[in-house]
């Protein structure tokens, strides 16, 4: 049947969705803050009769409610990682998958009983979340053909954008329901449920597997990868990665990006509604808007990476590393400049933002996946686990210099340090980032060959 030429794509689309779920699990609670702190069904009242509600968080709840996650991914990469090795992504990822789930469906209950008990479950969905990094670059190795190595790239690293995209704009309208904020955990807990299922239906680890890939399109996603690459097994060298310039330079850029990244999918909501003071539904709108417009920037720019053979393949990648992290950074670094009376300018800057964020597949990304070839799983890892110290650096930015939310200039600090710092770093990555594969892949492509592709 027809569909067999195309297998890769219903992996790859599949795949997206439950990396997806996954996150959206965890950045519920980033909207339902706004939510939570006006349901009074579940408060007290104070001696001079004021009444408060019991969800109403301070500023160093969240704090630990955000870092709780953080905590949990960092711990869960090492053996979640171990785990694809040894067993593959189909069965360790819809574990952690379901465990997911079930840890979202009852964080309202959390909740309302016991603080510790909800950071328990923050840890558990952070642990989980961690799970997501192997298996981008697993599913990137084994069923993404070299000449669409930054749309594969593209499609499973904007899980985060759209899951941010789905959840602002999905709990925005739950929120404001007769539903309550308590059906956005529920809702997502049992889409989640469901895409887990289909992940165990279509994922197969090794695409000679299985009768369901065509002998046309196995020869597609096989095309120029050398033995070692195609073998089932083999020793990751990764002292040699851990000291590669090359690789160390695409960690850097990428933990840099991230932290913008994971500064808009955490902050933007409150930055939104506290200092540029629009209202809960508008904050939900905007908040989809600025995190989802750059998808199709995304694949667009994707495919002109993977497609375009009249420039070289350098040329490429530092010109799109440029756009990605120095561009985006300058930016990022204005946003907190702009005051409230000019908050559409604020708007177009962010989105800005991450549209040129979007173009990542084509910069380091690519660069640390063809330099790395059939290792490139650990270097993607690596970067997807940057987003774990990105969860710690964001907060804690935000922790030292804004001390009171609505107050636009304290955030200025916080956009002009990490904005700063992707710009200097891109700079740094002109001398370093590179096409060609490392002599430790024991790879037999050559430029010539790469550039046929």
């Amino acid at each position: 049947m027809f569909w067999r030429n195309w297998y890769r794509l219903i992996v790859l689309l599949i795949g997206f969705l439950c990396l997806a779920s996954l996150c959206s699990n965890y950045l519920i609670i980033n909207f339902t803050f706004i939510c939570m702190k006006h349901d009074l069904s579940d408060g007290f009242t104070e001696i001079n009769g004021t009444k408060y509600s019991i969800y109403d968080y301070t500023s160093k709840d969240k704090t630990w409610i955000i870092w709780s996650v953080a905590a949990g991914t960092i711990i869960g990469t090492i053996p979640l990682n171990m785990m694809y090795v040894k067993y593959g992504a189909r069965i360790p990822f819809l574990i952690a998958g379901l465990v997911s789930c079930i840890a979202t469906a009852l964080i309202p209950l959390s909740a309302q009983w016991n603080f510790f008990f909800l950071i328990f479950l923050r840890f558990v969905q952070g642990f989980c979340y961690s799970a997501d990094f192997a298996a981008i670059g697993l599913m990137t190795v084994r069923w993404a053909p070299l000449s669409e190595t930054a749309l594969f790239v593209a499609v499973l690293t904007c899980f985060n954008g759209i899951a941010s995209t789905f959840t602002n704009f999905a709990t925005g309208l739950i929120c404001e329901s007769s539903l309550g904020w308590k059906w956005a955990y529920y809702v997502h807990a049992i889409v989640g449920f469901v895409l887990f299922g289909l992940w165990l239906l279509v994922y197969i680890d090794h695409p000679q597997e299985t009768k369901r890939v065509s002998r046309k399109e196995l020869q597609k996603i096989q095309k120029n990868k050398s033995e070692a690459h195609l073998s089932k097994k083999c020793d990751v060298p990764y002292m040699k990665l851990v000291t590669s310039p090359v690789i160390l330079c695409v960690w850097a850029n990428a933990f840099f990006e991230l932290t913008a990244a994971i500064m808009f999918s955490t902050y933007i909501p409150l930055y939104l509604h506290e200092v540029l003071k629009f209202g809960v539904t508008e904050t939900g709108f905007y908040a989809s808007l600025i995190l989802g417009i750059s998808l199709p920037v995304r694949f667009v720019f994707a495919l002109i990476s993977d497609k375009l053979k009249f420039v070289s393949e350098i040329f490429k990648i530092h010109t799109f590393n440029t756009i990605s992290v120095g561009l985006s950074g300058l930016f990022f670094a204005c946003i907190g400049f702009i005051p409230m009376e000019n908050r559409g300018w604020s708007l177009f800057f962010c989105i800005m933002t991450m549209c040129c964020i979007g173009v990542n597949s084509g910069g380091f990304y690519k660069s640390g996946v063809l330099h790395s070839r059939q290792f490139s799983h650990v270097v993607i890892t690596a970067i997807q686990w940057m987003k774990c110290l990105a969860l710690f650096v964001a907060p804690a930015l935000v922790s030292i210099f804004v001390h009171e939310e609505s107050n636009r200039l304290q955030w200025i600090w916080v956009f002009l340090i990490v904005g700063g710092l992707m710009i200097i770093t891109n700079i740094v990555a002109f001398f370093i980032l590179t096409d060609k594969p490392a002599s430790w892949t024991g790879s037999l492509e050559s430029e010539e060959s790469l550039e046929k592709l």
